[in-house]
């Protein structure tokens, strides 16, 4: 398993992430969305595992203006927009391979082990 967790620390499911890889033992690598966030690359591949950004957006996040931007442009320049702003995002974002989920869903990382 090649396990990668984007969250940010303040983040309480990112934090709830982390400490379900430590307890099993299994490696991952931490990246910072307000340090580094994400590439186009990985977020390409992150949205088609978790079937489209719908599925990516935090209708939760505290940033109530960059959502409802994003929300009401273009479908063409949405994508543009989410890397630019990835504090809308649902948090953490786990990867395996081309594996992804978004939120806390331990369900779905047992059947990865």
């Amino acid at each position: 398993m090649n396990i990668q967790i984007f969250g940010t620390m303040k983040n309480f499911d990112t934090k709830k992430a982390i400490r379900y890889f430590k307890e099993r033992n299994v490696k991952y690598q931490f990246i910072d969305l307000k340090e580094k966030g994400m590439s186009k690359g990985e977020f390409t591949s992150v949205k088609q595992a978790v079937g489209g950004l719908d599925n990516l957006v935090d209708d939760q996040c505290k940033d109530k203006d960059a959502l409802a931007l994003i929300r009401y442009i273009a479908e063409e320049d949405k994508e543009e927009k989410i890397l630019e702003n990835q504090q809308i995002l649902k948090q953490p974002i786990v990867r395996n391979g081309k594996l992804a989920t978004a939120g806390y869903l331990p369900d779905i990382w047992k059947k990865w082990e």
